[in-house]
């Protein structure tokens, strides 16, 4: 295969092709070419920091990125893990690729780039001394420093201050940090390492992006530069407030779903760091033209006249100035950014409408060792003279021992006729010892609550995927162009969908639960699901000592492994039972799941958790069978409880609605419930005759803020939801009603209960609350007064009312034996006796 002036350098290749993600694809249409030369003229940039995903301020990302052109980026410390979850049941890592692939959305919506430290989101902070000891201060700090070397900005701003006024712990901190960043990039002595790959960096001025008046509309801005961000951009045909909204509403887990603002739209900005002296204007004294590297006139001159040419449709004079214009940006000496380069590229397949594609056979996946059928399509929509000279597919990735790179090339001289498009198929059998394509920030475990890689530019990059790369002559200069390999398929609602396809090992693991309890006992049966994928696979599912043979005929073909697990099946250190599948004709094990994330706003997510389930040891006593179940957002309580032995049942809203509630003694809401089902609020006088006639509701926290508005009663007597949480895990628990039943019956309920929860102990407790309720436990963090309303319970009429902060949500999955014995006394109150 022929190689000819590759734009991209391998960095930049990874970075390239998983940004884009699998969107669907499509070509800039007339004004956003014009836009995009327009961007190309432009050389400033700007880094805007905040600590999570729906941190970012959208109206004004979207105004320099479209208005003023500048390149713009956002740096979020976390993706967001340890958040909550409005659309389903994704906790932990898994939420973080929700929101890390709703921050990817935001950007290719308001034009923006996205990157991320090395930081997991382990909950709520109350200060940035915490966040600094759980996150290690310094780490992060060499990726905000590394960042900000390869990005170059001149501008960065911050979106939270440093006096604590932005609340969250992780605010506070991203804005201390920024400033530390500000100056460390451009001393060589800080963290020296990284320069063989990025060079020191002085931005011009750090700036604080103030929202005070968001929050108080006659707040006092004095001291601020104010900016409108509000304009029109003709060439869009929307407002910034308006690309903003959208940009915005792609953070659905967290319930952002925002309006659309027209009109002026004022942003504020208190100068900190840098040439502030006398500042009128956020980008004085910058240069944002090329003319400030030394090549840059001759490329401006290039640029203006691509501009008239391409206005005057003659795109054999646009492809000789793109080709004279990569020409200045790839001497030897050129100064100018590869950045230009890239976008030159790409800009020479817009103007031209041309279209390429690589999809692969099957369902988005393909085992290692297993054949592959890539559908290669090349479409040139002008009456250009274009040619398909070359086809290359490589295998990428850094962790392909004994796999060759190159799987398959192909010289050919094919003329792209005009709106005919050209179809080749290929055929090749992927490498056997090729690894999955895992997200590279889940390659390791968490350790101190950061993900374990080197600081890193890439928002999505994958540990192996197939990139396609082009060979186009257009009018007679040879240019080449990549594509990572994508699955595309038609569904029946949303019409023709992309996801990125993906390598899986050739049988993978599906475990029941991440936790399992045994009870008392010493062993306990599970099913463990191994699922083919490929055609006629054979082995061995093995844990500890044990080993159970299978044999899967076709691939998506399943088979499911009664096995039996004991306490001596798992480590003594970790209490973890670890599987692993070895496989005929496979030298080397494999250990690993495949789970699919699947919502409406981001493309498919595959990803593969290592098959493990944890063992926890538990003596706890129940006596009912079987209880009801109202879901909420979504969380993993039910399937938690049905390791106990109860029936869960889930409770549907006609059933409320016809008040068949009796066969349940106790019946649990799910997260949010009230937040997410306006129907139980309608049903209030439903379930009170439930608990009236003997029924025991618990309700699990709902919120109170903008996410998850709640008007309304939700118990017997009043009470409020409040904003109050526990966020350190290891708080200490007090019992202000250490007699009463639900800290005693049917288990007692110890001080030694609360050890080992994780993340948090409780969120939006009850305040304000009536004196018919008990309030079980007072708990404070660190330096702030105690709290009562984790969990308040009475009794009403025959039955029991609970409504709990308590995050039970977090600590049943993760196997917290307390939590289950205070979850089983609250499901079986009033239904024993107390011994006296």
């Amino acid at each position: 295969m022929k190689y000819f002036k590759p734009f991209l350098t391998a960095l930049s290749i990874l970075f390239t092709a998983s940004f884009i993600q699998a969107q669907s694809p499509r070509n800039l249409n007339a004004s956003e070419i014009e836009l995009e030369i327009k961007k190309l003229r432009t050389t400033g940039s700007v880094l805007y920091i905040a600590a999570h995903p729906d941190d970012e301020n959208t109206r004004l990302i979207s105004w320099l990125a479209n208005e003023k052109c500048v390149r713009t980026g956002y740096l979020s410390l976390t993706r967001g893990d340890g958040g909550q979850n409005l659309i389903g049941p994704e906790q932990g890592t898994s939420l973080g690729i929700i929101r890390a692939q709703e921050l990817l959305a935001a950007r290719r919506t308001d034009g923006g780039e996205q990157f991320f430290t090395r930081a997991f989101d382990f909950g709520y902070s109350k200060t940035p001394q915490e966040t600094f000891e759980k996150w290690n201060k310094e780490a992060i700090l060499e990726d905000m420093v590394f960042v900000i070397r390869y990005f170059k900005p001149d501008i960065i701003i911050t979106r939270f201050a440093t006096d604590g006024s932005g609340g969250h712990g992780h605010h506070t901190a991203s804005a201390l940090l920024a400033e530390e960043a500000f100056e460390a990039a451009a001393n060589p002595k800080r963290f020296p390492s990284q320069l063989t790959s990025v060079s020191v960096w002085q931005a011009k001025r750090l700036m604080y992006n103030s929202a005070a008046r968001f929050w108080n509309p006659n707040a006092d801005m004095g001291g601020h530069l104010k900016v409108d961000v509000g304009t029109y951009n003709v060439l869009l045909g929307k407002s910034y407030g308006e690309i903003a909204a959208e940009s915005r509403s792609m953070h659905r887990s967290q319930g952002f779903g925002s309006a659309k603002q027209r009109g002026e739209i004022f942003e504020y900005f208190k100068p900190i760091k840098g040439d502030t002296a006398n500042l009128k204007d956020l980008f004085q004294g910058i240069d944002l033209g090329l003319k400030r590297f030394k090549s840059g006139k001759k490329l401006e001159d290039l640029l203006i006249e691509l501009l008239q040419v391409w206005k005057q449709n003659d795109l054999d004079a646009c492809n000789k100035l793109i080709k004279k214009a990569i020409a200045i940006c790839q001497t030897n000496d050129s100064d100018i950014p590869t950045y230009h380069r890239e976008r030159l590229y790409k800009l020479l397949l817009h103007m031209y409408g041309i279209y390429i594609e690589a999809s692969a056979e099957g369902a988005g996946i393909v085992a290692a060792g297993d054949s592959l059928k890539i559908k290669i399509t090349a479409l040139n929509r002008s009456n250009a003279n274009i040619q398909l000279v070359g086809i290359g597919v490589f295998l990428n990735g850094a962790n392909l021992p004994d796999c060759s790179p190159g799987a398959f090339n192909d010289n050919l001289t094919q003329v792209l006729n005009t709106n005919k498009p050209f179809q080749k198929t290929i055929s090749l059998v992927t490498c056997s010892k090729a690894a999955p394509s895992t997200l590279f920030w889940l390659n390791n475990p968490i350790k101190e609550n950061k993900f374990v890689h080197s600081p890193s530019i890439d928002p999505w990059g994958l540990s192996t995927n197939y990139l396609i790369l082009f060979d186009l002559n257009i009018g007679g200069e040879n240019y080449q162009f990549s594509e990572n390999l994508k699955y595309k398929w038609t569904d029946p609602d949303k019409g023709e969908q992309y996801r990125t396809h993906l390598l899986v090992p050739p049988v993978t693991i599906k475990l029941p639960a991440d936790v399992l309890l045994l009870n008392g006992q010493s062993s306990k049966k599970l099913k463990v699901v191994v699922q083919a994928q490929k055609d006629k696979v054979m082995g061995n599912l093995k844990f500890g000592d044990k080993s159970y043979p299978f044999e899967i005929a076709k691939k998506g073909e399943m088979q499911e492994l009664n096995v039996l697990v004991s306490n001596k099946d798992a480590a003594e250190s970790t209490g973890l039972v670890q599987f692993r599948v070895e496989v005929s004709g496979y030298a080397m094990p494999f250990n690993l799941g495949y789970e699919e994330i699947k919502y409406d706003h981001i493309p498919v997510q595959g990803i593969f958790p290592t098959a493990a389930i944890k063992l926890v040891q538990t003596d706890i006593k129940r006596k009912l069978k079987k209880i009801g179940y109202i879901p909420g957002a979504g969380d993993e309580v039910a399937s938690s409880l049905e390791q106990l032995g109860y029936e869960v049942v889930i409770i549907t809203d006609e059933r409320i609605k016809k008040g068949k509630l009796a066969e349940f003694q106790t019946i649990i809401t799910g997260v949010r419930a009230f937040n997410t089902n306006e129907q139980l609020t309608l049903y209030k006088s439903r379930l009170m005759d439930y608990v009236r006639n003997g029924g025991n509701l618990i309700v699990q926290y709902n919120t109170n803020s903008f996410a998850g508005p709640f008007k309304g009663e939700i118990g017997p007597y009043p009470f409020k939801i409040s904003r109050n949480r526990i966020t350190n895990e290891q708080a200490m628990v007090n019992f202000l009603e250490p007699q009463h039943p639900v800290l005693n019956v049917p288990n007692k309920i110890r001080e030694k209960d609360f050890e080992n929860w994780i993340q948090e102990r409780s969120i939006y407790e009850a305040t304000e609350v009536d004196t018919n309720y008990k309030q079980l436990f007072i708990m404070a963090d660190v330096g702030e007064k105690p709290t009562t309303g984790s969990l308040i319970t009475t009794k009403y009429g025959k039955g029991y009312f609970t409504y709990t902060g308590l995050v039970f949500f977090r600590q049943l999955p993760a196997g917290n034996a307390g939590a289950y014995k205070l979850m089983v006394n609250l499901i079986e109150q009033g239904k024993h006796v107390a011994k006296k």
